[in-house]
């Protein structure tokens, strides 16, 4: 990445968790995914789910906020699901403006 590109970043910035959930397309699967955030009392600032022609499931979250321990610990949670197959996850932060 540039310095240029780094710069454009903020280490403050608030970082958002990224979840992609690929899972078996079965009607149970997504409120037991969303049952995972609302346990703990979040609401996850971005959800989209999609079932494939080949009949999987994949549900993208995100959780803007979450700290990576907290993210590691809810993508542990969400691989133990039944149905569920891979979980994938990443972080990103804000662009800073302006600059």
């Amino acid at each position: 990445m540039s310095r240029a590109a780094e710069s454009a970043f903020s280490p403050e910035a608030e970082p958002t968790a990224c979840f992609s959930v690929n899972a078996e397309a079965d009607p149970g699967i997504m409120p037991r995914v969303l049952e995972v955030f609302a346990k703990r009392g979040l609401v996850p600032s971005f959800w989209t789910s999609r079932v494939s022609a080949e009949r999987d499931l994949t549900i993208d979250i995100q959780m803007r906020g979450m700290e990576s321990e907290l993210a590691d610990y809810v993508a542990r949670t969400l691989r133990q699901i039944a149905g569920v197959e891979v979980v994938l996850t990443s972080e990103k932060r804000a662009r800073l403006t302006g600059s």
